[in-house]
């Protein structure tokens, strides 16, 4: 049995992972590249035959785990999606969303789009719900299980019961004690395991320490500095659990009067999504933003503004309008929530660009940029190796993937101080596996 390391090696985006035993083939998520020049060219070659491919088991819906999933069935895929009903749901909103701006993006650079919204509804059909902690077999030989990841709304550790071989992925865990999701559940074994790693190099801060730096970031941009808060934020997980926040910190007196937007269709239909599973609080002055003109009319809003808005990092959507029209501002604040992968416009203002091109426009980088890291939907290092810990034995071999190179050296290095069989993978890789 094989298994080809097709994205997530190396790097943080573009989650697949292909497995073929002999008697069937599939892939363990089929996501997007985003960020850096290759990132094109590596979403346009897949490395396989999709009408090769049997069936697709989804670890959750976030793009770059999801957001191939239009462009395989396109190119022929025509089996089953196994995920998650809210992770269905979810790409119901997403998957469309996605083939809209690949055909914007394309329009704008003059090429093909990957695929088109149509593309992606087409998708939706194969998408096949299922239940955490239920067992299924999608195909002779292969059982299945979902366990809850404790990432976003729907997210899954993929548990693979291959002939006498059990593969587990551990999708992007979250970190315990989230406000709007359970925490990772345990699994206690396991002979080929791949773990996630974008955070396997720090700790995050705590929840109060989050609370105080973004209640510092509004109250020193909006009252003290009569500006605007930009926050970039991912669709699902991020934008609700900045509202919950958002809320809390209202309730307690902490931020002063605010109006906070939310600007990206795709975040309230996640959100609406989300209600049918979790509850947020209301912030109170929220204004839902749907169409372009509403869009556009935030430009104008000088001072005492919070604006949630997609992509999460600054690659694409509405949030670019919404950092030309303040990022050069002093008054004003761009407060990152959220992982900057790198090559991406939010890692380039992460990282300290005196200016950025915008729209093919090059922009002073002004506003007071906040980083913070404690709202992370991933487990920092102490919480991946608590995770890990509750394995009963090491796995016969440990994959160490979805991370930068020194996030996952520095993981790979804890392992193997505890005796684990561990590697890093190149992308694609192929190893041979169980039996």
């Amino acid at each position: 049995m094989n298994l080809t390391f097709l994205g997530a090696a190396g790097e943080v985006t573009g989650s697949c992972y292909l497995i073929e035993t002999g008697a069937t083939t599939f892939l363990i998520d089929c996501g997007m590249f985003q960020g850096g020049r290759a990132a094109a060219w590596k979403n346009s070659h897949f490395g396989f035959d999709p009408r090769h491919i049997d069936f697709v088991l989804l670890s959750h819906a976030h793009i770059d785990h999801s957001g191939l999933l239009p462009r395989l069935a396109a190119m022929g895929f025509r089996g089953p999606v196994f995920a998650t009903r809210p992770t269905c749901d979810l790409l119901g909103v997403m998957l469309p969303d996605s083939g809209h701006l690949q055909e914007r993006e394309a329009e704008y650079s003059r090429s093909t789009p990957l695929y088109t919204e149509r593309d992606a509804r087409n998708s939706l059909s194969r998408l096949q719900p299922v239940d955490y902690n239920a067992r299924f077999s999608p195909a002779a030989g292969v059982s299945c299980t979902f366990r809850d990841a404790g990432h976003i709304l729907g997210s899954a550790i993929v548990e693979a019961q291959v002939g006498r071989t059990r593969i587990v992925f551990s999708g992007d865990l979250g970190q315990p004690g989230h406000p709007l999701v359970r925490d990772p559940q345990p699994v206690r074994s396991a002979d080929v395991l791949l773990v996630e790693s974008t955070y396997g190099d720090r700790t995050h801060k705590s929840y109060v320490q989050t609370l105080d730096e973004i209640a510092f970031a509004v109250n020193d941009t909006i009252a003290s500095r009569k500006g605007n808060v930009v926050i970039p934020a991912f669709a699902v997980g991020r934008t609700q659990d900045l509202l919950h926040i958002l809320a809390q910190l209202r309730r307690e007196g902490r931020v002063p009067e605010m109006q906070v937007y939310v600007d990206s269709p795709m975040a309230l239909a996640a959100t609406r999504v989300t209600l049918k599973y979790a509850k947020i609080d209301d912030p109170g002055n929220v204004r839902l933003v749907e169409s372009l003109e509403e869009s556009r009319r935030i430009n104008s809003v000088r001072s005492g503004a919070v604006i949630i808005s997609a992509s999460g990092m600054c690659e694409g959507g509405r949030i670019k309008h919404h950092l030309r029209y303040n990022l050069a501002r002093p008054e004003c604040a761009i407060l990152f929530a959220g992982f900057q992968a790198q090559g991406t416009l939010g890692r380039r203002i992460v990282d300290g660009a005196k200016t950025v091109r915008i729209f093919g426009e090059q922009y002073p980088v002004r506003a007071r940029i906040f980083t913070v890291g404690g709202l992370s939907a991933h487990a920092d290092q102490a919480a991946l190796l608590g995770w890990l810990g509750k394995f009963r034995r090491a796995p016969v071999r440990t994959w160490i993937v979805h991370g930068e190179n020194a996030a996952s050296q520095a993981l790979l290095e804890r392992l193997r101080a505890r005796g684990w069989n561990t590697a890093l993978p190149s992308l694609r890789q192929t190893v041979t596996i169980g039996e």
